[in-house]
């Protein structure tokens, strides 16, 4: 694949971003794609491994030295069918995918890892810009019908297929716009919103119906939804859904957070972290709100240290917050992985994202034991402790203990919760009546996606619980076969 001798020859080449001073100054993506010389470069290094362990290692199983030959041969067009035929969306895997393809790959054993991730960011952008990116429209439509519930990547992976399929498909959503997590829950910085706006059009080209605004399940449980978003909302019951569709597909977000029930929890300034980050992005969208929250001048707390966490310590910065702190319960991971211990699987190592490199005090092995407040009740300072994780002799587990007089205190002016999602929303499995697992989730395999309910079927963060969002497509596509089969009796979508 690619030049026999290019991962000799060329070194990985990062894709070029704006300084952070710049950026932080606006929302836009501040990422570029490579130019099509360093593109067809870093195809070159893709070595002829004989076994692309790139292949297993992601979810979709995109078909990555195919399409890594291609560009270094210099037919994009074919590099983007190639692209396409497993993965929907690559535009958006190519900006927020975390890339274990690149953990897999044959070169990182001892060297840099094919830059797998900016390549095919560079085909998706590259097949916008060229118009080869069109509607495909089915030739003959089918009769039946189906309602996709939510309209993140899985549903709209499987809206897409459903629809390409034959199938009438209406896709629902109980926020204003399209895009579920995707669009209220990453900042703009990564995902410009019109990546899912282009593609929500040529779904609608495609036959795809959405309905935004719109509540599936128990209508009081729609109601008091409806007064969190502060919107009118739309409620369709189950029953009205069964009745009115031949298939239904749950494919909601895990929005279901994880909380921190310490004392001062109810103090103001302590606030998940998606209500933060929604409310952002609706700004960005246009949107005027009262009672925004907001980081301006702020000490910033942020307690948890993944993706989501990440996300506020962007947004706190192009705020002009006075300071920010990310908390990490876990010890510090290490600067870079052992990798014959852990090739090809997702190592443990210590991540700097663009968000940290425009500003943040990072620490690790940290609880948070008290939120303490003026007299106001507004939050002031946290009070922490150091913890160690220490091996249980009984069960071998690691177990954690605080570190004795280890507290200290943080200012914080506001908190933000970003320890990730226990489960989807309860009350829309409720009014299902569907079984679940024990972390909360719809009971369904991945053979046919089914639900103990009779043509309900469920998919991605919904069956699974928090995940990628190459996680989330390919689960959205497997459901849509196994929907197409139930339908039909036979289907020629792939899995």
């Amino acid at each position: 694949m690619g030049k026999t001798t290019g991962f000799l020859e060329y070194q990985r080449l990062s894709e070029a971003a704006e300084e952070p001073k710049k950026r932080l100054k606006h929302w836009r993506e501040f990422v570029l794609h490579l130019t099509e010389e360093e593109a067809r470069q870093q195809g070159a290094r893709c070595m002829d491994c004989g076994i692309p362990f790139c292949n297993n290692a992601c979810p979709v199983n995109n078909i990555i030295p195919d399409w890594n030959d291609l560009v270094y041969r210099n037919n994009w067009r074919q590099a983007l069918d190639v692209l396409h035929l497993t993965n929907n969306f690559p535009e958006f895997t190519g900006r927020i995918c975390p890339a274990p393809c690149e953990a897999a790959c044959t070169l990182n054993i001892n060297d840099d890892a094919v830059g797998i991730k900016s390549i095919e960011h560079a085909i998706a952008d590259r097949g916008w810009a060229e118009g080869w990116i069109e509607a495909q429209r089915p030739l003959h439509k089918t009769g039946k019908t189906v309602a996709v519930i939510g309209s993140g990547p899985s549903g709209m992976a499987c809206a897409q297929q459903l629809a390409r399929a034959g199938h009438s498909v209406t896709v629902f959503e109980k926020n204003d716009r399209i895009g579920g997590l995707l669009r209220y829950g990453i900042p703009d910085f990564k995902l410009e919103k019109q990546q899912i706006d282009r593609r929500v059009a040529q779904m609608q080209d495609e036959g795809v119906t959405f309905q935004t605004s719109t509540y599936i399940g128990d209508k009081d449980a729609g109601e008091a939804y409806a007064q969190t978003l502060n919107h009118a909302l739309t409620i369709k019951t189950p029953d009205e859904l069964k009745a009115e569709f031949d298939a239904v597909v749950l494919t909601g977000g895990a929005e279901n957070p994880r909380d921190l029930p310490i004392p001062g929890r109810e103090l103001d300034g302590v606030h998940f972290a998606m209500d933060f980050l929604r409310q952002q992005n609706k700004v960005v969208a246009g949107d005027r709100l009262t009672g925004q929250i907001m980081a301006t001048g702020k000490h910033v707390v942020v307690i948890g240290g993944g993706d989501t966490g990440s996300d506020c310590v962007g947004t706190s910065n192009r705020h002009g917050a006075k300071s920010v702190s990310q908390l990490e319960l876990m010890p510090r991971p290490p600067e870079t992985e052992d990798k014959p211990m852990t090739w090809p699987y997702w190592p443990s190592r210590l991540r700097t994202s663009s968000s940290h490199e425009e500003g943040a005090e990072r620490d690790w092995a940290v609880t948070t034991k008290k939120f303490v407040g003026n007299k106001a009740g507004k939050v002031e300072k946290i009070l922490c402790a150091r913890v160690e994780w220490v091996r249980d002799d009984v069960t071998g587990q690691m177990k954690m203990q605080e570190v004795e007089g280890s507290e200290f205190e943080l200012k914080a002016d506001l908190v933000l919760f970003a320890m990730g999602f226990v489960s989807p929303l309860q009350t829309v499995l409720d009014a299902f009546g569907i079984d679940r697992d024990n972390r909360g989730n719809a009971r369904a395999n991945t053979d046919d996606y089914r639900t103990s309910v009779d043509k309900v079927f469920a998919a991605g963060d919904m069956r699974r619980g928090q995940s990628l969002v190459v996680w989330a497509i390919r689960e959205g596509r497997q459901a849509a076969r196994a929907v197409d089969e139930y339908l039909m009796g036979a289907s020629e979508l792939p899995r």
